[in-house]
């Protein structure tokens, strides 16, 4: 896989059983998108993987297998290995839909308008998906908000702009 810009969909997270199959933390709404849009490559575009779900475990988990995986030490040592795919063989969202990685870069803003940075990534540790906000004025570092319609009531990927909430944000440590 090459050129274009490339989603994550998931990373190997070991192995399951002794038969090379691998367990698969995924980043797709659905757990069994990891595997819906053909191989999966790995970050630096030097494996590819074609994978077949075995069966889907809860919290976002699936147990895959793939012939490129032969055995459970060739699972076990992708452990942290992200799967990616191109961008544009992703479907395009829905009205009012977006892919998380359309959120990085985006300018930030109050309910009043007033600057409140950059989002700089999106986090999910399993609690819910969070923004890091970066380029605050008047603060020093990044900030997490969680990625609630009520911290962030509004996002505008066309206007390239989110709306937080103030109130949603630790803003200690001003300068």
């Amino acid at each position: 896989m090459s050129g274009g810009q490339r989603v994550c969909l998931g990373a190997f997270a070991g192995a399951h059983g002794v038969k090379g199959h691998a367990k698969i933390k995924t980043f797709t709404e659905a757990p069994e998108g990891v595997a819906a849009y053909g191989p999966v490559a790995s970050e630096d575009g030097a494996r590819n993987f074609t994978l077949k779900i075995v069966k889907i475990l809860t919290d976002g988990f699936v147990i895959a297998s793939a012939p490129e995986i032969k055995s459970r030490e060739d699972a076990q040592a992708l452990k942290g290995v992200s799967l990616f795919v191109n961008r544009d063989i992703l479907p395009a969202p829905e009205e009012d839909e977006f892919y998380l990685d359309d959120l990085v870069g985006l300018k930030a803003v109050d309910e009043n308008g007033a600057p409140m940075g950059v989002v700089k990534a999106v986090y999910n540790f399993g609690a819910g998906d969070l923004l890091e906000l970066g380029d605050i004025p008047g603060v020093k570092g990044v900030r997490l908000i969680a990625f609630t319609r009520e911290n962030v009531p509004a996002v505008d990927i066309a206007g390239s702009a989110i709306t937080v909430r103030r109130a949603g944000i630790d803003l200690s440590g001003n300068d």
